[in-house]
């Protein structure tokens, strides 16, 4: 989820986040269970955020889309502008030619307003394996809302990040471990692989 250049890369909206990121290892270990799911030809489903370069569509209802949008009024700037690098995933995730990439211009979560539910049942997955940012909104209402929907749920530990740190494990331990199975990239790998 939302492993973007706009997001976690340069020019990101909360730089704090970009630098969490990368102190944590987050991109390389989401990136090896992409490489560990398609090897095991398990569907690899990005899920991104997209916005207009004018704001059209765009609300300012909570406080990280009114950030979002005082950034684009006063400095023109939208990092997740649709056809612009910043919507792009960061290199490392691919996508892959077997990959999905499923992007949403509004709400908080990938299964909002989009047709992730649709496609994965159509291709009848029942387990989601979840990643990316932020465990302290995104990553949290996937998990609630693939729960609500009937999905089994992984969530890789060491693929994921939050602010500030210690809240993001409060959340992952206290929260998200009611919800999902809580595991790390080579945990997963090993056990996708069928190399236990």
């Amino acid at each position: 989820m939302e492993l973007q250049q706009g997001v976690v890369g340069e020019g990101a909206l909360l730089p704090a986040l970009v630098d969490r990121v990368a102190e944590t290892g987050t991109v390389a270990n989401a990136a090896a269970v992409c490489r560990s799911a398609r090897a095991a030809g398990a569907r690899v489903v990005h899920c991104t955020a997209e916005h207009r370069a004018d704001g059209a569509g765009a609300t300012e209802n909570c406080k990280i889309f009114a950030m979002g949008e005082k950034l684009r009024r006063e400095q023109g700037v939208v990092p997740t502008e649709i056809g612009t690098p910043g919507a792009a995933l960061v290199a490392e995730l691919g996508p892959e030619p077997s990959d999905i990439v499923v992007a949403r211009m509004h709400g908080m979560t990938p299964f909002m307003s989009t047709s992730l539910d649709q496609m994965l049942r159509n291709m009848g997955i029942t387990t989601i394996v979840a990643t990316g940012v932020s465990v302290n909104v995104g990553i949290l209402g996937l998990c609630i809302n693939a729960v609500d929907l009937g999905y089994q749920v992984v969530l890789v530990r060491d693929a994921v990040a939050g602010l500030p740190a210690d809240y993001a494990d409060s959340v992952i331990e206290h929260t998200l471990s009611m919800l999902a199975t809580i595991t790390t990239a080579e945990e997963f790998s090993r056990v996708i692989t069928g190399d236990r």
